[in-house]
């Protein structure tokens, strides 16, 4: 029961972190959402409640353990020297109660010691990072993936101050939120509107699109704001000192200038305390929130203690040490106009509802995801309906329901289509799976084109002169077929030189290109292949465990008739059973094996990439066993990954080392068997400090 369980809850998820990541895409890089916040929460937190139901579907690059989006190419990049997380959501105030348990369960605190928080109204703008080198601004950038964002000095110059006083860091990184107040927002729209230029949606839209022009004379006309509301790195000549409160009042007294988070507070409800304290105050903004100036969409607790920080350390995309309390979703009228089918990159056909486009919460919303046939069966949705349409989280809509009492009379239930709409191929739905697939798949465009896309992409082989038009151009033609068909291309090159908007150069700079992409480095090609569940976190979890091509695919290609291959890939702390089932069914097909033989002819592929840290535990595979005393199981472990170790659930021998608590059982018995070096905690401990 439970396996038909999982297959459904399987296609479910792999169809939520589809449209999650292309939504994602829509608000972070394009400043132009297609849904409102509202279902975008509400999948994001669907995708969790199956994660943490079936915890092998949870893969490293789940969109639940990442942030944001890649950044434009048009800017140029910046790496954080500190990454930029993200939050967690609560929606209720059960989750944050529960949130703040898990706190306490994770610092060893007693049941009637309180945490104390901070709590900041949550701005709703774009995330930026302004560093201060001696005390002058000298580079601006926003959040982009958490890791690497865009470079916005000139736009951010035009709002910052460009230079601290007092007795400021030699180093300082401030991070906050540009946003735009309902009054300069208007006055914006009606400018466009009479210069006949498209309207912004909402304010979050306009301070994001404004703050991303190309001409920074731009940004200064749109009359920004922002918060600062934390810092990244700063540097070591300048004591932090305990409190988040007290080091960012120490922020305005440095700045004189800083717009902190703490001028928000909404008639002295943002005092701090414990939780209790801090859910009044949510309580009390969400009343009063229509008067602010500006749109906040929830209100952010932050641990106050700068040492519980430290250790509570962060989890997949987001610091444990803060959450998010959003507000109610909002909810809209609207009629069904149509049902779509969309066609995946696997072959999934989606049902999309084109909607008469409505405002829900200040986002015009034309379309909405109706996941599967089930979903439009349970929900009994039909094209003339009035449908009840809610923004969950601000991004991504959704339909909750319908108005049965304005159902029109030839309103007629909904046929699920039995071919594929793209290339009129059967469609199936196999038994216990919710989904129903085409099974034309290499003759179908739909997924042949994007899985050539996929092997081409910037964070694949990112072969440069083929983007999505050059591929679709080759496909059309018959000259790629498959991933392989790529370094065959040279035999074409005359005909490619006489095609429109091609010529000498542009030929040769992508004959060049391909040969250059014949060198990748391991994880790159396992991602390149587009194995479902494979993103890139988990084709680098892979590719540095193997290290080498040949040891990978001995494994890979022995999945489907050995267990022990198995129980390995099991015992990779980050690889569950979803991502296992996934390799084992990708190569256990000779075609996909005929491919991938295929493309090692063509390409030379090196190991996998060094970890760069000098820790000295940085590469090493280790494994918790027994009661740690000094650290909790769970900040040992994101302590342990902090410094580049792999920190795997059973012993094997790759081990390199066994970390024995009180009461050590059958893991330390099986590391002496195979001669893997034990440490007791305190020797652990003095290994990693050292």
């Amino acid at each position: 029961m439970r396996d038909a369980s999982l297959r459904n809850a399987r296609v479910e998820w792999q169809q939520l972190a589809a449209q999650i990541r292309r939504h994602d895409r829509l608000y972070y890089q394009k400043d132009a959402p297609e849904i409102s916040d509202a279902e975008y929460d509400e999948m994001r937190r669907r995708l969790e409640r199956l994660e943490a139901e079936f915890p092998e579907l949870q893969t490293p690059d789940s969109p639940t353990q990442t942030v944001g989006a890649p950044p434009l190419e048009t800017f140029a990049k910046v790496r954080h020297k500190i990454p930029m997380l993200s939050l967690n959501n609560a929606m209720s105030e059960e989750e944050v109660r529960e949130w703040d348990e898990r706190l306490k369960r994770f610092l060893g605190l007693k049941e009637e010691e309180n945490i104390v928080y901070f709590p900041e109204p949550k701005i709703d703008g774009l995330s930026f990072s302004a560093r201060y080198e001696n005390g002058k601004f000298v580079q601006g950038t926003t959040r982009g993936d958490g890791e690497v964002g865009e470079n916005i000095t000139d736009n951010l110059a035009t709002i910052l101050h460009p230079e601290l006083y007092g007795d400021f860091p030699k180093t300082l990184e401030v991070r906050g939120e540009v946003y735009m107040t309902h009054d300069n927002f208007r006055k914006l729209n009606e400018q466009r509107k009479a210069a006949d230029e498209p309207e912004f949606a909402n304010p979050r839209n306009a301070a994001a699109g404004s703050l991303r022009q190309l001409d920074a004379q731009i940004t200064r006309q749109r009359d920004l704001h922002y918060f600062i509301y934390g810092w990244g790195e700063i540097s070591d000549d300048i004591t932090i000192g305990d409190s988040h409160y007290h080091f960012m009042e120490r922020l305005r007294a440095w700045g004189q200038f800083f717009t902190t988070l703490h001028h928000a507070r909404y008639r002295g409800h943002f005092v701090r305390g414990a939780i209790e304290g801090c859910i009044e105050a949510y309580r009390a903004m969400l009343q009063n929130r229509q008067g602010l100036p500006y749109d906040i969409d929830g209100v952010v607790y932050k641990v106050d203690s700068l040492e519980y920080q430290r250790r509570l350390g962060e989890v997949g995309r987001a610091p444990r040490w803060a959450i998010a309390h959003k507000f109610p979703a909002e909810q809209a009228r609207t009629i069904l106009e149509n049902i779509d089918i969309q066609v995946g990159r696997t072959g999934t056909l989606t049902p999309v509802a084109r909607l008469k486009p409505v405002s829900v919460g200040g986002v015009m919303v034309s379309n909405a995801t109706l996941h599967n046939e089930d979903e439009i069966a349970r929900k009994d949705v039909r094209i003339g309906d009035t449908v009840i349409v809610q923004r969950a989280g601000d991004v991504i809509p959704q339909i909750v329901g319908i108005d049965e009492s304005k159902r029109p009379p030839h309103a007629k239930p909904y046929h699920f289509p039995k071919v594929c709409p793209v290339c009129g191929s059967s469609a199936v739905r196999e038994e216990g799976e919710v989904a129903w697939r085409c099974t034309g798949g290499l003759v179908c465009e739909a997924q042949v084109v994007e899985r050539l896309k996929h092997f081409v992409s910037r964070n694949a082989l990112n072969i440069d002169g083929m983007g999505e038009k050059q591929i679709e151009l080759f496909w059309k033609k018959g000259w790629v077929k498959t991933v392989a068909d790529i370094f065959h291309l040279k035999k074409h090159v005359d005909e490619i030189r006489q095609m429109e908007g091609w010529g000498e150069k542009s030929a040769k700079n992508l004959m060049e290109a391909i040969e250059h992409a014949r060198d990748v480095r391991l994880e790159k090609f396992i991602y390149a292949l587009g194995i479902r569940h494979v993103g890139e976190i988990t084709a680098r979890l892979l590719a540095r465990y193997y290290q080498g091509y040949e040891a990978w695919f001995e494994v890979m290609s022995a999945l489907h008739q050995s267990e022990d291959a198995r129980a390995a890939l099991d015992s990779i702390d980050g690889i569950g059973g979803t991502v296992i089932e996934s390799l084992t069914n990708f190569f256990s097909e000779s075609h996909n094996l005929e491919v991938v033989h295929k493309l090692r002819q063509q390409l030379r592929i090196a190991d996998a990439e060094a970890v760069a840290s000098s820790s000295p535990v940085a590469g090493k595979t280790v494994v918790f066993t027994g009661t740690l005393t000094q650290l909790t199981r769970s900040e040992a472990k994101a302590r342990a990954e902090s410094l580049g170790a792999h920190v795997a659930s059973s012993v094997s021998a790759r081990t390199d080392y066994v970390i024995a608590g009180e009461d050590a059982g059958s893991k330390l018995k099986k590391a002496r068997d195979l001669g893997v070096k034990i440490l007791s905690e305190p020797e652990w401990l003095e290994l990693i400090n050292t």
